[in-house]
């Protein structure tokens, strides 16, 4: 009977994982991400299965350690945190989760931006505190504005029907052309800059590649119209953390929300404030940074639960067996390279 691990698993998904896994495979269910080697004792070592989430970082190191790694079975679509060279060149299949959340993502690019151009975050925490200041939560309409898009794969898609549908204009930007985009939603394919400079709104929909590492910078941003903002619900490492910053600070753009950041997972994992040795020089300054992001009075941050809806989270969690089941009858499905 084959051995599978399921890491970063959530109380939400212990009844499905259980009633899905049980008498087909020995499995276990751990808590904590695959970040480092603590929980890797024993038989754990010998699972020839294990499935994370994007909280997860699974470096050579930690694939090193286990012996008998068949498949990495991720409830994310990105794949990002997985070292995809060492899985090629080990045998090891890395399979995703595609389309579970195309709607879900786009609606929560889309909420992030009405909050930071309409400040509700900021009025609501205002209120609490019994401060009621017009001047201050000034906003700007969406209705005949320009946001650009980077990345119409299938949640850049879902955000400019959505764009389309409450009359914004819309300019995009991709490696690939779809006429039905073009035809249904009127989007306008661009090239980046011509984006960058044109938009009064950029949301980011692109998988992070080793070619789009921070994409936006210094350059970038200084080449954005002061009055736009900028939406991410993609990766964190997108978006060059110090650029923004500045960016924001001088007043090189209004503003931004912020689903993911760089080094994200350091502000929500424990095991980072019980051990801070473990943080590099280059996340310690990431994470000071992320800190300063969360004060601004002009950017709303989210801790990457864009997908976090039930619709998207039982897509994420039946595809993933599906995969393990069709892997184990010797059936590759989903893998991502």
């Amino acid at each position: 009977m084959k051995k599978v691990i399921f890491f970063d698993v959530q109380d939400y998904e212990v009844e499905f994982l259980r009633s899905a896994c049980g008498g087909r495979f020995e499995f276990e269910l751990i808590k904590e991400p695959l970040n480092d080697l603590s929980d890797l004792t024993g038989s754990r070592k010998e699972a020839e299965i294990i499935s994370c989430f994007t909280t997860s970082r699974v470096s050579s190191e930690v694939l090193a350690h286990f012996g008998n790694l068949k498949l990495i079975a991720l409830r994310s679509v990105g794949f990002n945190h997985i070292d995809t060279d060492f899985c090629k060149s080990h045998g090891i299949y890395v399979e995703n989760t595609p389309n579970y959340g195309n709607m879900t993502v786009a609606e929560f690019a889309l909420a992030l931006l009405f909050d930071v151009t309409r400040k509700v975050t900021n009025s609501y925490n205002d209120l609490q505190k019994s401060v009621i200041n017009p001047h201050k939560t000034i906003g700007v309409e969406i209705f005949g504005k320009t946001i650009g898009i980077v990345g119409l794969g299938a949640i850049g898609a879902e955000m400019a029907r959505l764009a389309n549908g409450i009359g914004m204009k819309i300019l995009g930007f991709d490696i690939k052309e779809r006429k039905d985009l073009k035809e249904k939603y009127h989007v306008q394919y661009t090239d980046f800059e011509t984006l960058v400079k044109n938009s009064d709104f950029i949301s980011l929909h692109s998988p992070l590649t080793k070619d789009n590492y921070h994409i936006f910078n210094q350059e970038i941003f200084e080449m954005m119209k002061p009055s736009a903002f900028i939406i991410n619900t993609a990766r964190g490492e997108l978006i060059d953390t110090q650029a923004l910053y500045n960016a924001l600070i001088d007043k090189k753009i209004a503003g931004a929300g912020l689903d993911v950041l760089e080094s994200e997972e350091i502000l929500t994992a424990p095991e980072y404030l019980i051990d801070i040795g473990r943080m590099t020089p280059q996340s310690l300054q990431k994470t000071v940074l992320n800190n300063r992001l969360l004060q601004l009075d002009n950017v709303i941050v989210t801790p990457h639960i864009a997908y976090d809806t039930h619709e998207a989270i039982n897509r994420i969690l039946n595809t993933t067996v599906e995969n393990i089941f069709a892997f184990c009858e010797g059936k590759i499905q989903n893998n991502v390279y």
